[in-house]
């Protein structure tokens, strides 16, 4: 009945999703306020600093980097493409999947100008703004596809999607707890995901603390686990990482802006057993 139980809480996330609308979820989180780069309390590049300096620290290395439900967004691997030859983004939505290839394509259209966020991560990596377009071509290089998803199939990607070793590092953000009923869901996806990974590799991860809603667009209301510190890390012990680093960024009032009751975003840097 247990097993039913959480099949059916799955679905009914899935059909939360069928409404999800980028052009919106990116308009709502991805411009200022919680977009400003000329803030150091913007939450938008305080993500970015975790990812650089994760990137940078010398211990995450390898040739394949896999990006866990990346959604229509692409500041997660903008560090990553500097230090992997190989990137794949994944997600579980077709309408996610085709905004990511307008970019990759570069054929316009895309819902977002990335071009700050590439210029603010060149500046975190000592270069020039200016320097944005040959990180937007080296990305474009390293991606090899995008690929579906699903993070509660015990094998979440495809067979072939992957080579058999694993990939040798994972990043994720806000994906495991938008999409799933509860936190036993929310830990049983990190056990599944960890499965894409090989021993030693690590897992970057990136959440919201205390949120239990957001839109995915006008009138799409999803529910997300309120997760708090306490959860993420006894989530990852029971799923056989190691706890490398937890950093905490809490939402300042005016970031707070309707679209979502987020209080707060962790940010962890963790490693396979």
């Amino acid at each position: 009945m247990e097993e039913k139980g959480a099949e059916n809480g799955v679905a009914a996330m899935a059909a939360c999703y069928q409404g999800f609308d980028p052009a919106a979820y990116l308009q709502y989180n991805y411009t200022p306020p919680r977009a400003d780069f000329e803030r150091k309390d913007s939450i938008v590049p305080w993500k970015l600093a975790c990812l650089h300096k994760a990137f940078t620290e010398g211990d995450v290395s390898g040739e394949l980097l896999v990006d866990i439900g990346s959604g229509p967004t692409l500041y997660q691997v903008m560090s990553g493409c500097e230090v992997f030859n190989k990137v794949l983004l994944t997600d579980f939505l077709e309408v996610n999947r085709q905004e990511l290839r307008r970019w990759l394509q570069d054929e316009g259209g895309c819902s977002l100008d990335w071009t700050p966020f590439l210029q603010h991560v060149c500046k975190l990596e000592g270069r020039r703004p200016s320097a944005w377009t040959e990180k937007a071509a080296k990305l474009r290089q390293v991606i090899m596809d995008i690929v579906t998803i699903d993070v509660h199939c015990p094998q979440p990607l495809a067979l072939d999607a992957l080579p058999s070793a694993g990939a040798d590092c994972l990043v994720s953000c806000f994906c495991l707890e938008s999409v799933s009923p509860d936190l036993a869901a929310f830990t049983r996806a990190l056990g599944h995901i960890g499965r894409l990974l090989r021993p030693g590799g690590h897992l970057l991860l990136i959440g919201a603390l205390g949120e239990s809603y957001y839109f995915g667009g006008p009138g799409v209301k999803i529910p997300v686990v309120p997760l708090n510190e306490a959860q993420v890390c006894a989530s990852l012990k029971e799923s056989g990482y190691t706890l490398i680093r937890l950093e905490v960024y809490t939402l300042p009032q005016d970031m707070r802006v309707g679209v979502d009751d987020v209080s707060g975003v962790f940010f962890v840097k963790a490693m396979k057993e």
